[in-house]
């Protein structure tokens, strides 16, 4: 019966460090989004670029990024409110290769769309950092 105590109070505790754990990734992603986002907000394209994570730059190069980013938020005008409401640590995405990685979704309101929904994908990159690997908005 004492084995079975200790067993189940393992399991509880181990499962109780994982939870903290991810939290504290989810935490690390939300901070490394949000910094990107002010670069985003601020018009500095080139600068968001090359925050981004190493995948982010393969699959985009930098004048294609500025210009993409100028075609979907130049429309938009400047952001009023940005809400998280939702936050996803996976470890596979579609079409991306298995990692580490937080989908965020934020509720936006912008001089020109009174609603938009913001998703932004950070992952841990090679170098230990949190860095943005995706963003989409609609």
């Amino acid at each position: 019966m004492r084995t079975l105590i200790r067993l189940t109070l393992g399991l509880l505790l181990l499962g109780a460090e994982r939870a903290s754990a991810s939290e504290a990734e989810e935490k690390a992603a939300i901070s490394a989004a949000e910094t990107w986002l002010k670069l985003v907000d601020g018009g500095q394209a080139g600068a968001s670029w090359d925050e981004a994570s190493s995948q982010f730059k393969a699959a985009v190069d930098k004048p294609a990024w500025e210009k993409a980013l100028r075609s979907a938020r130049g429309p938009l005008g400047k952001l009023v409110s940005r809400k998280l409401v939702s936050r996803q640590l996976t470890h596979t995405l579609p079409g991306a290769p298995d990692g580490t990685y937080v989908v965020l979704s934020y509720q936006a309101q912008f001089e020109n769309k009174k609603s938009a929904v913001e998703t932004i994908t950070p992952m841990l990159d090679s170098d230990g950092r949190w860095r943005v690997s995706g963003y989409f908005i609609r």
